[in-house]
């Protein structure tokens, strides 16, 4: 056995081309992957002769809790070696990843950390920019669900203030969402919501504050998924109507 290691790897946000070189060298050399529900299982070739262990999450779901995550990471790594941790996106960013790598560290064992693409750039693959010389020049991130289940504030805070604003774990909160957009008199702002991102069957609802709620309850996008409110937004609107046109879709 050699020495014991946590490696905590962002996968990217799903299409498994996406993962970095240096996460593909780390999965190489692992004696035990632990893996996320949003990990592509076909990352799990570069680590042929490891122990493969799903722990994913997901809401709604029966999952495993962080606790035995954490305590799983220490068991593998004492008994196994080196332990790579494989989290979508990236493992800092809504992936409680800081909370692994401390618990890791307090048990003495070797940390570190492969950064991945996060779900943040989603909005690039389907032409909508994050920022737009003389549209905005700056964005906010933000997670719409609360430890509690609520809403968190940042949602009111974004509705009121942000040019463009990124929101993680949103779609069951979209309604509410909504209601503080229109509170603050946005409703002709663009909306665009990019389910299942990067994957081949992903999907983009486009429309406006006002618009949105009809729009999905047509095409139904299902979770993960990423709302983006802007004006960059927009331009998956035109995409849709260009696809209309096009008899596409």
């Amino acid at each position: 056995m050699g020495e014991q290691k946590l490696t905590l790897v962002g996968a990217g946000p799903g299409d498994p081309d996406l993962i970095t070189v240096k996460g593909v060298k780390a999965l190489e050399q692992a004696d035990v992957v632990l893996y996320d529900a949003l990990v592509s299982e076909e990352l799990l070739r570069f680590a042929p002769c490891a122990e493969h262990i799903s722990v994913g999450k997901r809401a709604g779901k029966a999952s495993v809790t962080q606790k035995t995550i954490n305590q799983l990471i220490v068991q593998k790594a004492i008994s196994k070696g080196h332990v790579v941790r494989l989290k979508g996106g990236d493992p800092f960013v809504f992936g409680r990843g800081f909370e692994e790598l401390i618990y890791a560290q307090s048990h003495g064992i070797e940390t570190e950390v492969v950064i991945g693409i996060s779900s943040i750039m989603l909005p690039g693959l389907y032409g909508i920019p994050l920022t737009c010389r003389g549209v905005n020049q700056g964005f906010s991130v933000l997670t719409a669900t609360a430890a509690d289940g609520s809403v968190t504030k940042e949602v009111s805070k974004a509705a009121r203030h942000a040019s463009t604003a990124l929101i993680f774990m949103g779609l069951s909160k979209l309604g509410e969402v909504i209601a503080h957009y229109l509170k603050e008199g946005r409703g002709d702002l663009p909306v665009a919501i990019v389910s299942n991102g990067s994957h081949t069957h992903a999907q983009v609802v486009a429309g406006t504050v006002d618009s949105i709620l009809d729009e999905i309850g047509d095409q139904r996008p299902a979770s993960p998924a990423l709302l983006i409110f802007g004006e960059g937004a927009s331009n998956a609107i035109r995409l849709n109507n260009l696809k209309q046109k096009a008899g596409i879709i």
